[in-house]
């Protein structure tokens, strides 16, 4: 048997036996219903794939024997994402369609127009948000687990931010800068290793009203890299429906 067409996250794999956490295992043994013998496909979010069978079909504690580890693509994707804090549930359908995509990560701002809701506990929407990362991972088969940072104020996120800008702004340039998804483009195709000099690209992604005024000169006078302005079409869009069409604009 083989498994649906789905992953299941193991995040240490290499040859041998490894043991699934509970939340997997259940997925595996009493949702899919398999059992000694059968065979999963796993992905450690880290760019690593491998192919386990089953030796112990505990819905508690899956353990598999890993006979083969794939590293298809090694290099991690260049383009983050950061947007502001919006209300209701707004940021986990953010994650939910964004995550799907070869993005490496997700921050949330704190901005001087963020719609934050009263009394939020944005520690649960960072947890509830990384379980959704997780499902995409699994979902859309990519090598890499999106990685979900904040929340942060935006002015302290810019002062230790050093790569490229990509502001959603209405005075912007229809098109995507060729340069960066130049550079997209030879990182989605690359077969190198990691590079840890190469400069990420973060596509900033406002609250409803979009940036206030000082936070888009600060980004339009950033030095830790180049900093450019993206508008996403003649129709006003919500922060959620903004962030999905700029990254359709770069993927």
């Amino acid at each position: 048997m083989k498994t649906p067409d789905s992953r299941f996250y193991c995040p240490q794999i290499q040859s041998g036996r490894a043991t699934l956490d509970e939340n997997e295992s259940v997925h595996a043994v009493k949702v899919c219903r398999a059992a000694q013998g059968d065979i999963l496909e796993l992905c450690d979010g880290q760019g690593h794939f491998a192919v386990g069978t089953i030796v112990v079909a505990d819905p508690r504690a899956c353990q598999v024997e890993i006979s083969a580890v794939e590293t298809p693509k090694p290099m991690r994707p260049l383009l983050n994402l950061a947007i502001a804090c919006l209300k209701d549930d707004a940021l986990e359908e953010v994650v939910f369609h964004a995550a799907q995509t070869e993005i490496a990560s997700i921050t949330f701002l704190r901005t001087d127009y963020s719609q934050e809701p009263k009394n939020s506990d944005l520690h649960k929407l960072v947890r509830r948000s990384e379980l959704k990362s997780l499902v995409s991972l699994k979902q859309s088969k990519k090598p890499w687990l999106t990685e979900i940072c904040g929340p942060v104020e935006f002015k302290e996120w810019l002062k230790g931010y050093r790569g490229d800008l990509i502001l959603c702004d209405v005075d912007g340039e229809r098109t995507a800068p060729k340069e960066v998804t130049d550079k997209l483009t030879a990182d989605s195709a690359s077969d190198k290793k990691c590079d840890e000099t190469s400069t990420p690209v973060t596509l900033l992604v406002g609250p409803e009203g979009g940036f206030s005024p000082e936070e888009i000169r600060m980004t339009k006078d950033f030095t830790g890299g180049k900093s450019y302005a993206l508008n996403l079409g003649n129709t006003r869009l919500r922060a959620r429906t903004a962030a999905i069409v700029a990254l359709g604009k770069l993927l």
